[in-house]
């Protein structure tokens, strides 16, 4: 009897065994999409929408028809100089709003960064040109009290218990104090000509090699990372995307990032401040994704109970974020001063704040925790710039190009709102 139980359990014969058995044995639902081509990727693209998991389809959309109205309006949005231009001014606010990322991610917000980013570029320059530090040295200073700032924030919020959006808010209002008495009675110190922080935003890399190197560079690592992932996870027997996939986005990554060199390259070339901006993105993108911080960041945001119940230090976790966040708002106020040419008692002042905490809203980042990605402050800062340029093509005032990326923040949060809901309602969220 025994041995006829082992034969029907063996061959799942059993009702019982054959439901635990089941799921494993199931195709998965990834495979039957790739086996169906084209028309599988078409309803599973349906299928997420209809569930509200829109990911970066709206930011795509927008972006697109921002540069067709405007080109059509003005002739001149898509010229090479104008995108040329676009890559210069998204480098300061955006390095400013990957750090926002990491904070909305644990479902928080960090009201200090446009202060944090004024008084750091201040100290560079007070150290740089008033004391006549080097001014590699004095940018490391900068960063370094800029940390120290993000481990204050996140101790009083992660060991004491006071909110973020308190801590922060006086954060905002010491550190632009902090920023005024550091300057002085000077008011602003321009940037020493040709040297580290004025180079940040008006260097260019002008052999054309050095736009089509990148360009190459970031599709052969697409490439080799996806082709690696693929056999890892064939190996460990979960579903991997088939190397036509994985070449097919290549592809078109290829047109896209070649297609950008090549209108730098008719222009004045790579600038620099898009280098080190989007080596940021690729590097907090990848720790926040493929490392065990990352996944503890995720965890955090998802619950905070469940995360301290798994093991993971909750205080420590945020003390981190918001040190991370501080020192990229350290480092894109130095953008920012390259940018203006000096550092003065009002660098990190009036939209700055705003439009890196829109433009990782509006990216896909969501307000209320535990979705987003270091993307999302690239996409959502080509919105935002784009907008802005295009408005200032048509000699539209400032105080209207307040209203409309009002407006679009506020279509941004009511479209995550509304994708949540979606999510819940259909089971994934």
């Amino acid at each position: 009897m025994s041995k006829h139980s082992s034969t029907k359990t063996t061959n799942g014969s059993t009702v019982t065994e054959t439901s635990a058995a089941a799921p494993a044995s199931a195709v998965d639902p990834r495979l039957l999409v790739r086996e169906q081509g084209l028309s599988g990727y078409l309803n599973e693209f349906k299928s997420k929408l209809r569930s509200g998991d829109l990911g970066s389809v709206p930011v795509v959309i927008g972006l697109v028809l921002i540069a067709t109205i405007f080109q059509l309006i003005t002739g001149k949005f898509l010229t090479a100089g104008n995108l040329s231009n676009i890559t210069l001014y998204i480098a300061g606010p955006g390095l400013i709003s990957v750090g926002i990322v990491f904070v909305l991610l644990l479902g928080e917000i960090d009201l200090s960064l446009g202060s944090v980013a004024g008084v750091s570029a201040a100290v560079s320059a007070v150290l740089s040109i008033q004391h006549g530090l080097n001014e590699y040295l004095a940018a490391v200073i900068a960063i370094c009290a800029a940390l120290a700032i993000g481990a204050l924030h996140g101790f009083f919020f992660a060991k004491i218990g006071v909110p973020a959006f308190v801590v922060t808010l006086a954060g905002l209002l010491a550190w632009s104090g902090l920023q005024g008495y550091v300057m002085g009675n000077t008011g602003t110190l321009n940037n020493i000509p040709g040297g580290v922080i004025a180079n940040l935003d008006n260097y260019f890399f002008d052999s054309v090699a050095a736009a089509y190197g990148l360009a190459a560079v970031s599709v052969a690592g697409y490439l080799v990372a996806a082709l690696m992932g693929a056999r890892s996870r064939r190996a460990a027997g979960l579903p991997a995307k088939p190397v036509s996939e994985v070449v097919l986005r290549a592809v078109l990554l290829a047109v896209l990032a070649f297609g950008a060199a090549y209108t730098l390259n008719q222009d004045r070339g790579l600038p620099l401040a898009l280098v080190v901006f989007l080596g940021v993105v690729v590097v907090t993108d990848f720790v926040l994704r493929r490392t065990s911080y990352g996944r503890k960041v995720f965890a955090v945001g998802g619950g905070v109970e469940a995360a301290r119940r798994a093991g993971i230090n909750v205080a420590r976790v945020r003390i981190s974020v918001f040190m991370i966040s501080a020192g990229l708002a350290a480092v894109g106020g130095l953008f920012i001063a390259s940018q203006a040419g000096f550092a003065d008692k009002q660098l990190g002042s009036g939209n700055v704040l705003m439009n890196s905490i829109a433009a990782a809203v509006i990216g896909g980042t969501s307000l209320f925790g535990g979705r987003g990605k270091t993307w999302s402050a690239l996409l959502g800062m080509l919105v935002i710039q784009s907008i802005v340029t295009g408005l200032d093509l048509q000699g539209i005032s400032q105080s209207i190009q307040y209203m409309i990326t009002g407006a679009v923040l506020l279509a941004a949060v009511v479209l995550d709102s509304v994708s949540r809901r979606t999510q819940k309602s259909s089971g994934r969220g």
